[in-house]
């Protein structure tokens, strides 16, 4: 009999479960995809929105948005436009129920188990066609999976269900292959990051500004020194370089931000009698302040295990 037997949802950016059904049969079958359940859920990120794993007499199917994920199993016979019905609409009850900053901060795993009751409710719909209700269209997702097919997750792919083998795969485009993830993702960005990171924009622009305001004195007056022209843009470099490594991770991230604060720090020594107490105080704060939380945004570390 065909028919949907679990649903879950989760988080891609780290694999959190948010909600889930809690009717998982024992079978051996079912233990399996459970862990590739698991497996699947480390590797959100790395896939395509719309994917399908096919595991023997099971099919994994998700699709992802906004940072969420939407993830079912189902018998290896169930009708594929059927099974992305469903999950469009846990998806969209579940946008239209929870919005982005509470799924974005959330920290404990099945913090909204509450939605289990909708999945339940949906769940039992979908394996009874007969219940189904005319506003679904099922033409409409027939032609768009026609059109931008899942992509196919090979089990290879993801290694064994014991632990993860090595996949080198090119980057994806639309529902290419599973990306090499060619660097990390760092931790999210705070509000004290966002302040930072617009103070080290707004130095890098006084320092562009002064910057061309020394080179047109240095036209006018031929006693003017270059090497204030050179110190200017210097100084407006670091601070854009600080934006850069606040946004991107790079190797030696944090040598790298102490060595630009550095040069700030020289720049305004070597800046001292065009700018008073006030304004070096603020350059060497700002970017004593954005090399600090260059230092506290760190690279995502592995996903943790929330047993699902």
């Amino acid at each position: 009999m065909s028919m949907i037997l679990s649903a879950s949802v989760v988080r891609v950016r780290d694999g959190l479960p948010l909600s889930a059904s809690t009717d998982y049969e024992q079978s051996t079958g079912m233990q399996e995809c459970r862990k590739y359940f698991k497996m699947l859920s480390k590797k959100l990120s790395q896939l395509p929105d719309r994917c399908t794993l096919k595991t023997g007499q099971y099919n994994i199917n998700f699709i992802s948005s906004l940072g969420v994920s939407y993830m079912m199993l189902c018998t290896e016979n169930y009708p594929s436009v059927l099974a992305f019905c469903f999950l469009d609409e846990l998806q969209k009850e579940f946008i239209t129920t929870y919005n982005m900053m509470k799924t974005n901060t959330a920290i404990r795993p099945y913090c909204f188990i509450e939605f289990d009751n909708f999945i339940q409710r949906t769940k039992q719909r979908y394996n009874n066609t007969r219940s189904l209700s005319t506003k679904m269209n099922l033409a409409d997702m027939q032609t768009e999976i026609k059109l931008r097919p899942p992509y196919q997750i090979s089990v290879s792919e993801l290694g064994s269900p014991n632990g993860f083998a090595h996949v080198s795969g090119a980057e994806y485009k639309g529902t290419g292959k599973i990306s090499a993830a060619p660097h990390q993702r760092l931790e999210p960005v705070t509000l004290p990051g966002i302040v930072s990171f617009v103070l080290s924009l707004l130095c890098g622009a006084l320092n562009l500004i002064r910057g061309f305001h020394a080179i047109e004195s240095l036209l006018q007056n031929e006693g003017e020194d270059f090497s204030y022209v050179i110190a200017f843009f210097l100084g407006t470099a670091a601070c854009l370089y600080q934006c850069y490594l606040f946004v991107y991770y790079t190797g030696w991230r944090n040598a790298k931000s102490f060595l630009t604060f550095g040069l700030i720090c020289l720049c305004n020594m070597y800046l001292y009698e065009l700018r008073n107490l006030w304004q070096l105080f603020f350059h060497v704060t700002v970017g004593a302040f954005s090399t600090f939380q260059i230092r506290l945004r760190q690279p995502q570390g592995k996903c943790p295990d929330y047993n699902v």
